[in-house]
């Protein structure tokens, strides 16, 4: 019982509780949070300098200060290299665990035409490849099938239109900012540092959601962001260009080192090519020949011809001149998987482990690195530049100058899940303020869909206009989401639910993994099934939620700030049970189950040294018994003696 009780003790202390004596009014114990009440959780702290001023230094600690100093930064530049490289190896192991499944997604178009299954679809798609912009060439490949397949005497096949992969672009957009939720969980070692972390990790994903809930019935009702691209596109005659390699060049040395994919399988499945279902994600072949010959070729009859002037009809014979397309194989990637005899899945689930482990190690090492570089005169002066404002009346453009810093920063790395990943740590040791981080999201969320606006330039020309307009599509809808959640300070409301939100997982850590399960998954699953039953049934069970759902909203904000318009008993939610209101009997059973395993864990060798104690005690014992056995006088010892045999005995079947 002690070494449970010492167990529970560390445990409770180490969760950030203590423990306080009982009292008149309290004939128990109690577990209070240990937190001061009279800070703001949400200021951003001072990093103070504990080493000696700059001044009281001589010349050779000066030198010596400098050389550590670029020997940190080196360091940080490296650790974030390593933290961008592991992101994109990552990226490639989803797509070997699960790009095949997201192509066999695509393929349903009875599915796809439906909205709200189609953003669902966007949503999980991107969480199995870890890439909007690989969801978004799976789109584009679809939309530009159907084109290919249209000829006088084919049946017309449109795999997908613009018009139905709208709500699937809104999807990509949501399943891309779940990498820098992920990335705040590595800071839950600390319950300020979490709380700040995930906020500004999660006000991505409030603004996502919400600009999606605005514009996708929206777009349902009037096609708002498919009028306004299909507009554009015809409006300039763009001509085809070249996607920039920016970051890639520096990256990409390191991870087609590592790992190299076939992108057209995927696209290949989703268009339901039956060759590519049959080939594997791992790039063999790096350099190939295709060679085009114009063949007489045989086919079923004259409607299979490529055209009524190449046909020609011998007895039961039809031929039609066609391309046949032969390709050679001339130079072997050197990869470290290329001759390698595994599956995808297994290959994918070897990079997923590898990446995530490089991708935490850096993450930690950089916000090490940080909290040792920024104290002192540096911290205020990044502080100073990062979160002050413009002097007045020109305070408002300080958040638009952020949006744009944000935008130029994801066009250089080309990705929005690392510009975001690599601020989130920076807003938990409370270097950015979540305010400031809220534009930079913002931004990276335009400045992902200008990489994709120059990528779609590059297309051939048969696909170059499809392309164009999903890009402009994703371009609109975040340009849109802005409009709408940004200009007034009314409107902000992503930074009030994340700071919510934040609060929440502060106090009950565990809140954050629930968050990120019924966000990313539960959620979209449960509207995907309800969207596949029918529209009956999605307005019949969705509707009434809804209804409850603004209601509840309707009663918190009026508690909160006119509590005299409600009736006495809906002034608070006591009148419900308190799991129905509170996380706190949730919590108390998360800490049971946490503190039963931590004692496990630490107190089952404690206890496995104590019945080796006892029963070598019992051994000694039985010894001094066996020695006075023969004497009469000793009945009492021998009944003792059975004892012993017997506790020995029960000792040895619990230890094994």
């Amino acid at each position: 019982m002690a070494t449970k009780n010492k167990c529970k003790e560390e445990n409770d202390e180490k969760n950030g509780y203590k423990k306080i004596k009982a009292s008149p009014a309290h004939s128990t114990a109690a577990l209070i949070v240990d937190e001061p009440e009279d800070t703001d959780p949400w200021d951003l702290p001072e990093l103070k300098d504990a080493g000696v001023p700059w001044s009281a230094l001589d010349t050779k600690g000066k030198v010596l200060t400098v050389l550590i100093s670029v020997g940190k930064l080196i360091l940080l530049l490296g650790f974030l290299y390593m933290f961008v490289c592991s992101l994109d190896i990552l990226s490639s192991a989803f797509q070997l665990v699960g790009g095949k499944t997201a192509g066999d997604i695509f393929q349903d178009n009875k599915i796809l035409s439906n909205p709200l299954a189609g953003l669902v679809i966007g949503v999980l798609v991107t969480l199995l490849v870890q890439s909007s912009s690989t969801s978004s060439s799976i789109v584009v490949s679809m939309v530009s099938s159907g084109c290919e397949n249209t000829s006088m005497h084919r049946k017309h096949i449109m795999m997908l239109t613009v018009q139905v992969a709208v709500p699937i672009i809104m999807g990509t957009n949501i399943g891309t900012s779940v990498t820098n939720t992920l990335v705040a969980m590595t800071q839950a070692g600390e319950r300020n540092t979490f709380r700040r972390a995930f906020a500004g990790a999660t006000v991505h994903d409030f603004f996502n959601w919400l600009s999606v809930l605005v514009l996708l019935p929206l777009e349902v009702a009037s096609g708002y962001l498919f009028v306004v691209t299909k507009l554009i596109t015809d409006s300039f005659e763009i001509q085809s260009g070249e996607a920039p390699d920016l970051l890639n060049v520096i990256t990409d040395p390191l991870t087609e080192s590592i790992i190299q994919l076939d992108a057209s399988v995927i696209s290949g499945i989703a268009t339901d090519d039956p060759e590519a279902k049959n080939k594997s994600l791992i790039k063999r072949w790096c350099q190939t020949f295709t060679n085009t010959t114009l063949m007489n070729v045989t086919v079923p009859g004259p409607e299979n011809c490529t055209s009524p002037s190449l046909c020609w009809v011998d007895g039961n014979y039809t031929f039609t001149l066609k391309n046949i397309s032969e390709t050679y194989n001339i130079k072997k990637c050197t990869h470290l998987f290329v001759d390698v005899n595994l599956s995808d899945m297994a290959v994918g689930l070897i990079l997923l482990a590898l990446s995530l482990l490089v991708l935490c190690s850096c993450l930690i090492l950089i916000v090490k690195l940080l909290n040792s570089m920024l104290k002192g005169q540096v911290a205020v002066v990044i502080k100073k530049v990062l979160n002050t404002n413009f002097p007045f009346p020109f305070g408002w453009v300080t958040g638009y100058i952020a949006i744009l810093v944000g935008a130029g920063m994801t066009f250089i790395v080309q990705s929005s899940s690392v510009f975001t990943s690599a601020i989130t740590p920076l807003v938990g040791i409370g270097v950015i303020s979540i305010e400031r981080a809220y534009p930079l999201c913002l931004g990276s969320n335009i400045g992902t869909t200008t990489t994709a606006i120059l990528a779609a330039m590059a297309s051939p020309g048969e696909t170059l206009a499809d392309a164009l307009q999903i890009a402009l599509v994703h371009f609109l809808f975040n340009i849109s989401g802005i409009i709408l959640w940004y200009p007034i300070p009314f409107t902000r409301v992503p930074i009030r639910l994340a700071k919510g939100l934040g609060n929440i997982t502060g106090k009950y850590r565990w809140f954050a993994v629930v968050y990120i399960i019924c966000c990313f998954f539960v959620l979209p699953l449960f509207i995907f099934g309800l969207s596949l039953a029918g529209w009956k049934v999605l307005v019949g069970v969705g509707v009434p939620l809804l209804i409850m759902l603004i209601i509840i909203i309707v009663i918190n904000i009026l508690q909160k700030r006119k509590p005299g318009w409600l009736p006495a008993v809906l002034r608070s939610w006591d009148f419900l049970p308190l799991w129905a209101h509170s996380l706190a009997p949730c919590d108390k059973a998360v800490g049971v189950l946490i503190a039963k395993c931590c004692c496990c864990c630490k107190c089952c060798q404690a206890v496995s040294d104590d019945q080796e104690d006892r029963a070598e005690q019992l051994e000694n014992n039985r010894t001094t018994h066996t020695a006075v056995y023969d004497n009469p006088a000793m009945s009492v010892e021998n009944e003792a003696e059975d004892g012993i045999k017997i506790e020995l005995n029960i000792l040895k079947m619990t230890r094994l």
